[in-house]
């Protein structure tokens, strides 16, 4: 793990191909070990906090799922993206989702969708959380490439992305959120640059550019 001081209060870290940019006081750690499929960075004051069942209350989750090493088709990681790989915020009784925008849903084939189907989903959203009687708030991005215009950008490999921030409420939390969401990196592909491939062209103006 690769880190990297600036004279601002955030450092910039990097694990393989996965940059984030996370505040001075907080501690980076490897998402998952060297045969595990998910890579990518936990970081937060106590970094170890971050577990399946329940969410921590500050940090920076930036992870991806090596589909190569995993072995299972590309349209599955539809199923966790819609589903599982967020319950711990979305499906909590602590927790609470207060906007979600989808930029790409596309069923894949083997459930019941079109039958050319690029089996790719990719969302964000934000939300609140109390945990150990602290309010929170939260904002995440989740992204399963399938066959959609997701794979030209980012890992190759990848079946699946996920960024979660989480910190005590405050007014200056939904700027810091952003901020975090917007300046990690997969193989140098922003969040931001995931969001606008995966963004569907108006139909003028795709008539236009032809």
């Amino acid at each position: 793990m690769l880190v990297k001081q600036s004279p601002s209060p955030f450092m910039q870290v990097s694990a393989g191909p996965v940059t984030a940019v996370i505040p001075d006081e907080w501690e980076p750690r490897p998402a998952g070990a060297l045969d595990d499929p998910r890579q990518g960075i936990v970081a937060g004051p106590r970094p170890q906090e971050w577990r399946a069942d329940r969410p921590p209350l500050e940090g920076l989750a930036a992870m991806w799922i090596d589909g190569a090493e995993v072995g299972v088709p590309s349209d599955y990681y539809y199923l966790a993206a819609t589903g599982p790989a967020l319950d711990v915020l979305t499906g909590s009784e602590e927790c609470r989702a207060t906007r979600r925008e989808i930029v790409a849903d596309h069923l894949p084939a083997f459930a019941n969708g079109d039958p050319d189907s690029p089996g790719d989903f990719v969302a964000s959203g934000r939300g609140t959380c109390t945990v150990k009687n602290t309010s929170t708030r939260w904002a995440y991005f989740i992204a399963a490439p399938g066959f959609g215009p997701v794979r030209r950008v980012g890992i190759p490999s990848s079946g699946l992305y996920l960024v979660v921030a989480i910190m005590p409420d405050s007014p200056r939390a939904p700027f810091l959120l952003n901020r975090l969401l917007e300046r990690t990196e997969f193989n140098g592909s922003s969040v931001a640059d995931m969001i606008e491939a995966a963004t569907p062209v108006p139909e003028a103006a795709a008539t236009n550019a032809a």
